[in-house]
């Protein structure tokens, strides 16, 4: 306490933390009591260990290892303090006709009471702040440890995706290479109708496979078409059911074009392929006329 009779800072933090005896917390609690500026002081002190509390992430801990450390505490060698007697300080007289004790500590003197009071302050107000500054400690590294974790199962859900993205397109590539290999794959040349002398001329080839339904086609020197039109490719079964929609496509501006492998039934038999032009977007039936078509 103060000369204005206030108590120290220090000393209400640790009030509010609880860390004085019975004795010295009923003390300070009566002077409480009678004190609204120190009543205000532990109160804002209450107030900043319960947020710092709020933000600490709590975990609790694995019955494992707390098995293990009372195991631990268990086998150490309890150490029993030895209590030393006192060495008595030679009696001397002074001039003044006084008692004193020697004032070094290699003289083997008592120590005063006033002495060592500060000590036991100190130590009392240094050792509970330790406590505090381990606890945030670990919580800043409990949340680094977080941060990581949740980057990392970043990492491995990109990866994931990126494994089933390469996964899908090695598939598309293997049902591309069976389909251009497969010995009973069906080989239509698509010419335009009717044909003229002059080159070079739209041509088409189809490569289909009727038992899978798995279908490619490439074309070369395909006319321009108009804004908001496209060329859309038909399968014609040969069991004389409707016009089977095969993908559209625009060429480039070399005239080159592909359809790779759009969404066909499987087991139908074509009697023939055609193209249409449409509009933008494609159609379920075809526009007459056919523009190009193959056998």
């Amino acid at each position: 306490m103060n000369a204005t009779r206030h108590y120290d800072s220090d000393d209400l933090a640790l009030y509010a933390m609880q860390l004085f005896s019975k004795e010295e917390a009923a003390e300070i609690a009566a002077h409480l009591a009678a004190c609204a500026t120190c009543r205000h002081q532990v109160a804002e002190h209450q107030g900043d260990l319960a947020i710092y509390a709020m933000t600490a992430e709590m975990h609790s801990q694995p019955a494992q290892a707390r098995e293990r450390l009372m195991k631990q505490v268990a086998r150490e060698k309890k150490a029993v303090p030895v209590e030393r007697p006192p060495v008595p300080v030679p009696f001397e007289n002074t001039l003044r006709g006084q008692n004193s004790f020697s004032r070094g500590l290699g003289s083997g003197r008592y120590l005063d009471e006033e002495e060592v009071t500060p000590r036991r302050n100190i130590a009392a107000k240094v050792f509970p702040w330790v406590g505090w500054a381990v606890a945030a400690g670990l919580a800043v590294t409990a949340g680094s440890l977080y941060h990581e974790r949740q980057a990392l199962r970043a990492s491995a859900t990109l990866q994931a995706a990126q494994i089933d993205r390469l996964s899908s397109d090695a598939a598309a590539a293997k049902q591309l290479v069976d389909t251009m290999t497969d010995p009973t794959a069906r080989q239509v040349t698509l010419t335009k109708a009717p044909a003229t002398q002059t080159p070079p001329q739209p041509q088409g080839r189809v490569t289909y496979v009727p038992r899978n339904g798995t279908l490619i086609f490439l074309a070369s020197n395909m006319e321009p078409l108009q804004t908001y039109k496209t060329y859309e490719l038909w399968l014609i079964p040969a069991d004389g059911r409707d016009p089977i929609p095969a993908g559209t496509f625009h060429p480039d501006d070399r005239g080159n074009a592909s359809v790779i492998l759009p969404p066909l039934p499987k087991g139908i038999e074509a009697r023939a392929f055609g193209i249409t032009v449409e509009d933008d977007g494609g159609s379920q039936t075809p526009t007459m006329p056919i523009v190009m078509a193959g056998n």
